[in-house]
């Protein structure tokens, strides 16, 4: 078939989209260890130390690259809610659908409590990120289970406007009301006041109570995308321009709220949800367009061995230490020389380059042999 005629092609895409398990792929190899690699960029004076400042957290306002990678995956969430529940999810109705999402909600999170046990054992974190993830995949699944998509718009909008107003007009004790700064606004105070257990940062938490609510929003944000592309009365082209309108509309909504309620991923402002999701809609059409439309997908494959067992190679990571099993190889006497002639923090480099490969061998090793655990 010619690349025209693909483009043409216009049927609504197939239950699983290769372009959505590769985007996952590829969000996950920079939690398993592709941030480490860009650090090498450091070495290489100033342009080189903003490339590298992309890969770690902004401190607290802000957005770098490393600051889409967790609600990009919330959002493909989304986006893969409206082909399971389009399929086999439905067919014992929608109560029997809202079941299974409840099951695989509570799943995540108690995979996500068991996580963080094994991490800091003196307390359980309550909250994470899998446990996001999953109230998040839930909440939203159950809406779009229940209303029609313009009203999805409209939950979407007042979760996004109801958050924003929570922080700029209820006082926080001894505070006030409408402060962002860490420690002075409604979501940490909400949280050292009552999430209880482990708190990734002390008092509070980044994935914390109140926050987790525009994290619904983010994961609503997939379901649209996720839509767009399953609606079978438009061909390729359409999908695409729409994925980009949006995209780019909801990175100006977000620039613009952000004057107001600042871009924070550790609150997960309403201004970060829109520009986030933006960021998220125009990575999913540049991997829709270049693996389901063109079909150029062996770039990609790696992208898809990790794509296909996100969570599964997620948790390994925490029972398996890849960067353990790299040091036993270029630890010692190949870390100081490579240190010595090839410049100061390449040995590290190395070693994370290693752990990496024995991330994606095991991801491959699942692949090839079709094992596939699903939460």
């Amino acid at each position: 078939m010619s690349t025209e005629s693909t483009i043409k092609a216009s049927p609504a895409p197939k239950q699983r989209l290769a372009s959505l398990d590769a985007l996952r792929g590829f969000d996950m190899f920079w939690i398993v260890g592709g941030d480490s690699l860009a650090q090498i960029f450091a070495n290489f004076g100033p342009t080189g130390k903003r490339v590298a400042d992309q890969f770690e957290h902004a401190d607290w306002e802000g957005f770098h690259f490393e600051d889409l990678i967790f609600p990009l995956f919330v959002f493909m969430a989304g986006v893969s809610l409206v082909f399971s529940l389009g399929g086999k999810m439905a067919e014992g109705g929608k109560a029997a659908a809202f079941w299974r999402l409840a099951r695989r909600g509570l799943l995540l999170v108690v995979l996500g409590m068991l996580y963080y046990r094994n991490s800091h054992p003196e307390s359980v974190r309550v909250l994470g990120v899998l446990q996001r993830i999953g109230i998040a995949y839930f909440a939203a699944g159950a809406l779009y289970l229940f209303f029609k998509p313009r009203a999805l718009i409209g939950w979407c909008a007042a979760i996004l406007l109801g958050y924003w107003a929570m922080l700029a007009l209820i006082p926080v004790p001894g505070v006030g009301a409408g402060h962002f700064e860490e420690g002075k606004n409604l979501t940490n105070w909400v949280d050292s006041q009552f999430l209880p257990g482990f708190k990734w940062d002390g008092q509070w938490d980044p994935e914390g109570l109140l926050s987790t609510l525009p994290a619904v929003a983010s994961c609503l944000l997939g379901v649209f995308a996720g839509l767009i592309l399953r609606d079978p009365k438009t061909d390729h082209g359409r999908r695409l321009r729409t994925l980009v309108v949006v995209g780019l509309s909801l990175i100006v909504v977000g620039v613009g709220w952000g004057m107001a309620f600042p871009i924070i991923k550790k609150l997960w402002t309403s201004s970060f949800v829109c520009f986030a999701g933006g960021w998220s809609f125009l990575f999913l059409a540049v991997f829709y367009y270049l693996i389901d439309v063109r079909g150029w997908q062996r770039w990609a494959q790696p992208f898809i061995w990790i794509g296909m067992n996100s969570i599964t190679v997620y948790l390994i990571r925490n029972v398996v230490s890849f960067k353990s099993l790299a040091t036993r190889v270029t630890g010692g006497p190949l870390t100081t020389w490579l240190d010595a002639s090839a410049g100061k923090g390449m040995g590290n480099w190395v070693t994370n380059l290693l752990a990496l490969g024995i991330c994606l061998a095991v991801a491959r090793f699942l692949y090839v042999r079709k094992i596939f655990l699903r939460v």
